[in-house]
């Protein structure tokens, strides 16, 4: 029988997670405060983050960073998560490639973003902090922190983006069930929600307007501190676990990758996979392709400008060197709620201007075309974002079996769609062009 999927011992979940930012040729440039125009320091950052992760921010030496020994074991419920080789993908499009994906929908919540919340909610625990409020979009990466708040003795509020509060009604009853009070955005619980509310009554929401109630409710709160689950360079950081392992995993495969894929809203999953491979690049070893991929309704790496630019629409957060589209850009409504964000993290921002990754941006309708021949051949339903990356390996595969090209492609499976199924009745009622 055809060894299929490739799974590492427990005593093999990582004991560091990567700082690329140690290896990076060109470092980001630094973070300002909108006030001063000044570098911001770790003693800025953590009156809104928790300190250890403010100094995991702002590290631009430490190649390793130790996992605390609570966190792996939290991880051990769920790590390693399997590499799986997509036999049933590959014969189905007929080409030479060799397909793999990293299955991060078997984390307790179903995708990746735990992977940050459990360090993130420990950290905030250690530091003697009660309260964490965060934003989501499609409610993965809120459902991933009421997760780790309740596992720490945290409490937890939530600012959903209103579009995805009403399109996944069950991400906010997850939250709930953790214990999390989650509300959508904008709302008229903060002066920020209020504001845009008052501009555009009928405002659907984004990422950027709930990172805005949720950093003003942080600085309102007493022993409250604000958790995020992309674009920072400590989230992507500890979501290096991800191809750490895959890293092990690819060598009891017996092969390395040639293109590595991730889909692309602010950066936490394609740095998971992306970073520790990328590390082989910058020495001279390896020579992958990285493609982040993106919805073309929300193009901030194929068609944004690398600028300073508020990391929310109020501008409460510190100025970022990023890709944006703008802060106070508004998406449309499409399903792939944790796509939906108008600038890229500083490291991602930096190597796609440095030449070290590419990036493809994807219309609606052909990234759940492929969600449904990923489903159909590997018989897992993946989660919308997912479905770009799924999106970008069939295309990449298509082009091998053009070619005669024998690549072997590596994506990352960001999380499930068991509770997007109102997304794929839409696409397969004909709704979604």
């Amino acid at each position: 029988m055809r060894q299929k999927k490739f799974m590492l011992s427990e005593d093999m979940i990582p004991q560091k997670w990567y700082n690329i930012q140690a290896d990076m040729p060109v470092k980001p440039m630094p973070m300002l405060d909108p006030q001063t125009k000044k570098p911001v320091t770790v003693e800025d950052l953590s009156g809104l983050f928790c300190r250890e992760c403010s100094r995991q921010e702002l590290n631009q030496t430490d190649r390793w960073i130790d996992i605390p020994e609570e966190v792996r074991q939290r991880y051990a419920n769920y790590r390693c998560t399997p590499l799986v080789r997509a036999y049933g993908l590959e014969e189905a499009l007929g080409t030479p490639a060799h397909i793999y994906f990293k299955n991060e929908s078997v984390s307790p919540i179903g995708s990746h973003k735990l992977n940050s919340a459990l360090a993130q909610a420990y950290y905030c625990k250690q530091e003697g902090v009660t309260n964490v409020t965060t934003e989501t979009g499609a409610g993965q990466w809120g459902a991933a922190l009421s997760y780790a708040a309740k596992v720490f003795g945290l409490e937890a509020a939530v600012y959903q983006v209103k579009i995805s509060y009403e399109q996944k009604p069950y991400r906010k009853s997850i939250m709930q069930v953790f214990g999390a009070l989650v509300t959508p955005s904008p709302s008229m619980s903060t002066r920020a929600g209020k504001d845009i509310l008052t501009r555009t009554p009928n405002h659907q929401g984004s990422l950027g307007t709930a990172i805005s109630e949720a950093v003003e409710l942080a600085r309102m709160t007493p022993g409250c501190k604000y958790t995020l689950g992309s674009v920072m360079n400590h989230v992507t950081l500890h979501q290096t676990v991800i191809g750490l392992e895959a890293e092990k995993q690819m060598e009891l495969a017996g092969e390395y990758p040639d293109i590595v894929i991730g889909c692309f809203g602010g950066g936490s999953n394609f740095g998971g996979i992306a970073f520790p491979f990328m590390r082989h690049n910058f020495s001279g070893e390896r020579n992958t392709r990285f493609i982040a991929a993106e919805p073309a309704s929300c193009p901030k790496l194929t068609k944004g400008r690398f600028e300073y630019d508020f990391g929310d629409e109020a501008g409460y957060t510190p100025l970022l060197p990023m890709f944006t589209l703008g802060h106070d850009f508004q998406p449309s409504n499409i399903h792939a709620g944790g796509l939906r964000y108008h600038g890229a993290g500083t490291i991602v921002s930096q190597l796609l201007k440095d030449g070290y990754m590419d990036a493809v941006d994807f219309e609606q309708k052909e990234t759940f075309e492929a969600g449904c021949t990923f489903a159909r051949t590997e018989g897992i339903i993946p989660a919308p974002e997912s479905c770009h990356a799924i999106a970008a390996a069939i295309r990449e595969a298509l082009e091998c079996k053009e070619t005669g090209q024998k690549k072997t492609i590596l994506f990352c499976l960001s999380g499930h769609g068991l509770i997007d199924m109102a997304a794929y009745d839409q696409y397969l009622a004909g709704n979604i062009h």
